[in-house]
């Protein structure tokens, strides 16, 4: 066995499959990929990727959100949030890292968390 395996063996990985619906709150330590629907709240200390198929009509809280899907309803990234080219978002975000590929849907505000802030004083004091 390798060593990249080993250091998977024991992480779980979580996935909703397309042409699945699943109503109400998921918390979850771990990545959450959802190819399926979900309407209700995700709250996860990993990765939450919405695929390309993937629909949420709810809120996010996680350490990093991928949007490749459509998410109606607020998300908070504690990293990097990142709305790729097929992806879309009704709802205000609330992230340290935003990145918005060509072609992405956004409709709403977004709010940079003061991790973000922070750093610029920085850059503008050294001036």
């Amino acid at each position: 066995m390798s060593k990249s395996e080993e250091l998977h063996i024991g992480q779980a990985h979580n996935s909703i499959a397309l042409g699945t619906l699943i109503k109400g709150e998921v918390t979850t330590e771990n990545d959450f990929r959802i190819d399926g629907t979900i309407e209700g709240n995700i709250h996860s200390r990993g990765r939450i990727v919405i695929g390309d198929q993937g629909k949420l009509i709810g809120t996010i809280e996680a350490a990093d959100v991928d949007v490749m899907g459509y998410v109606k309803g607020n998300i908070t990234a504690k990293g990097t949030l990142s709305l790729k080219s097929s992806g879309r978002i009704e709802g205000d975000i609330t992230t340290s890292a935003l990145v918005i590929e060509q072609n992405a849907e956004f409709n709403g505000s977004c709010t940079m968390t003061a991790e973000s802030a922070a750093a610029s004083p920085a850059k503008e004091s050294s001036k």
